[in-house]
Order: structure tokens, then C-alpha cells, then sequence
């Protein structure tokens, strides 16, 4: 069922939201202050098992203090295994990243396993890009300039969004449902991309599908297959030594774009593990984050120094 958005978006709080998960496990490390929450379904998201905050998708916008100059914004996906949110990590910190270099954020809070499966993850990120579309103006981004960051679990499900998407319903009465799901852009930092032997990350598949799901259902989830010409430009990082989310996840994404004739840069550095983040204290990959500004700089999403 759609539901109506009116123009001004739900306030839910003012930085600090903590979600958690069924069990009493925490999902976020807490939000940074600054930014304020809005439910992606003020009247309640579809397919909600209940009225927790856990059963609340939700954005927290991030606007940069200076001006805009490129009129670009970035829905956040932090990691997790699609059982947990590292909102600080990979959520948060990348928010003020990108606020210090003049680009707006959106941090993600999407529904989690196993209390939710595939596809209403998908649903929380497709309804995230609308709503950024939607109040692009309010936002002062513009509606073609609007990229999905994720990370580990995060990253497949920004790479899902970029290879499942459609144009909107432009008969809905709900504003937000009008617009396209498309991301403009991806930026995928060490991320889960198949659900294929030997390279998958058995966890997500089993939080984001549950258990013994349709074989046909976990190859067309399987992102690396599903990548066409239509498939938005990428950047991609990891690390050779990742022993929780293999690099040859990076690789096979990377291949299929080049295959495809998609624009794509990919980092791939010897050290480093898994789930760094923007990796200030990590000499090893320190230098990833200014790898992606000079991206995003070639591209028109982010202003000069």
C-alpha cells in the first residue's frame, strides 16, 4: 500500500537515535549529532511486523554547512550482515566526510534480519532514493545527482539498488513514490557482491534470505550477474587480505561493469581486513577516502578543494 508524504518530512529526533534489534542486540553505534531523522514512511512502512524503532526505515539527513556547489547527494548503507547497522563507522562518519567537502548525506536506517528478509531491504533503500528525489529542492541536491554509498553487507545492498531498479509510478499519489529508484552513482567499500561458492559471505545471505531460499532467488541477487549497460558508474574499494568478505567479491563486479561498459574505478590495496571505514588511523589505507574524492571530483559530484 502507498501511503501519502506530505511536504514537510517527519522529524523524529535530532542525532542520537539508537535502533535496536530484536534480542536486545544494538544495531547502531548512535547517530553523530547534526543530523535529523525522517521516517521513509511516516504512516508506517509496509510490511512492518510491528511499530518498534527497528520496524521504522528511516533517513538522517546530513546537509553541509557550506554550499553545494556540485548539488550532489549520498544515501549511506552502513554494514552489518544485514543483521546489524555499523552506523558510526559507516554511517555517520561518512555523513561528515562528505558534509566537510560540500555534499549532502542521507544515513540509512534500513530493516534488518531475521526479523526482516529480501525484499523489503531493497524496498528501504529503493524508498530512500525516491525520497531524497522527492525533496531534492529542500535538500538542495539535484534529482541526477543522487549516488549510494555502502559498505560490506551495505555495499551489496547499494549494488542491488544499482542493478534492481525502476523509473517510480508516475500515477502514485505519494510524491516520493513518482520518482525513479536508480541510483546515480555507487561507491561500494569492501562489499558483499555475490551469493555464489566460494566467494560468498555466508552470513548476509543467511540474515538477508533466510534459511533455504530459492536457488533462483539467491543467483538473481547475486549482483555480479546482473549488472547491464543501465548499471551506474562505480567506484570500488578493498583489500586483498579481507578474510570476512573476499576481494574477489570487488573483482567480480568490477569485471561484470567493465564487461558491460560501465564506468568504474576499483582500489584494491595487499593490507587492510575488513570493515575499515574511512581508515584515518590505518596506514595501510589511509588514503582510500582522498582515491574516492578525486573520483567524485572527474565526475562533477563533489567541488574542488
Amino acid at each position: 500500500m502507498k501511503r501519502v508524504l506530505s511536504g514537510a518530512v517527519l522529524v523524529l529526533a535530532l542525532g542520537g537515535v539508537c535502533f535496536g534489534q530484536a534480542g536486545g542486540v544494538a544495531v547502531t553505534e548512535g547517530l553523530a549529532a547534526g543530523g535529523k531523522t525522517v521516517l521513509l514512511w511516516p504512516d508506517g512502512a509496509p510490511g512492518a511486523k510491528g511499530s518498534e524503532d527497528i520496524d521504522r526505515p528511516a533517513l538522517t539527513v546530513y546537509l553541509p554547512k557550506g554550499p553545494n556547489v556540485t548539488r550532489t547527494g549520498v544515501v549511506i548503507a552502513p554494514g552489518g550482515g544485514y543483521k546489524d547497522l555499523a552506523i558510526a563507522k559507516e554511517g555517520s562518519k561518512y555523513a561528515l566526510w562528505l558534509n566537510e567537502r560540500g555534499v549532502a548525506a542521507f544515513v540509512l536506517q534500513y530493516r534488518l534480519g531475521p526479523k526482516y528478509h529480501y525484499p523489503v531491504e531493497l524496498e528501504d533503500a529503493q524508498r530512500a532514493i525516491r525520497m531524497v528525489r522527492a525533496h531534492a529542492a529542500e535538500y538542495g541536491v539535484d534529482a541526477d545527482k543522487v549516488g549510494m554509498w555502502g559498505s560490506s553487507a551495505g555495499g551489496h545492498l547499494a549494488a542491488t539498488a544499482g542493478t534492481h531498479f525502476d523509473a517510480g509510478d508516475a500515477s502514485a499519489a505519494d510524491v516520493v513514490e513518482r520518482q525513479g529508484s536508480r541510483p546515480d552513482f555507487l561507491i561500494l567499500a569492501y562489499p558483499v557482491i555475490t551469493f555464489e561458492e566460494p566467494q560468498l559471505h555466508r552470513g548476509s545471505l543467511h540474515y538477508l534470505l533466510g534459511d533455504d531460499p530459492d536457488p533462483r532467488l539467491v543467483a538473481s541477487l547475486s549482483d555480479e550477474t546482473q549488472v547491464t549497460k543501465e548499471t551506474p558508474p562505480a567506484f570500488l574499494f578493498s583489500t586483498t587480505d579481507d578474510k570476512t568478505v573476499p576481494v574477489m567479491n570487488s573483482v567480480m563486479f568490477y569485471s561484470a561493469l567493465v564487461s558491460a561498459g560501465v564506468p568504474v574505478e576499483m582500489h584494491l590495496f595487499q593490507h587492510g581486513g575488513h570493515g575499515a571505514g574511512l581508515a584515518a588511523a590505518n596506514p595501510d589505507l589511509s588514503v582510500w577516502p582522498e582515491l574516492l574524492a578525486k573520483w567524485m571530483r572527474e565526475r562533477g559530484y563533489m567541488g574542488k578543494d
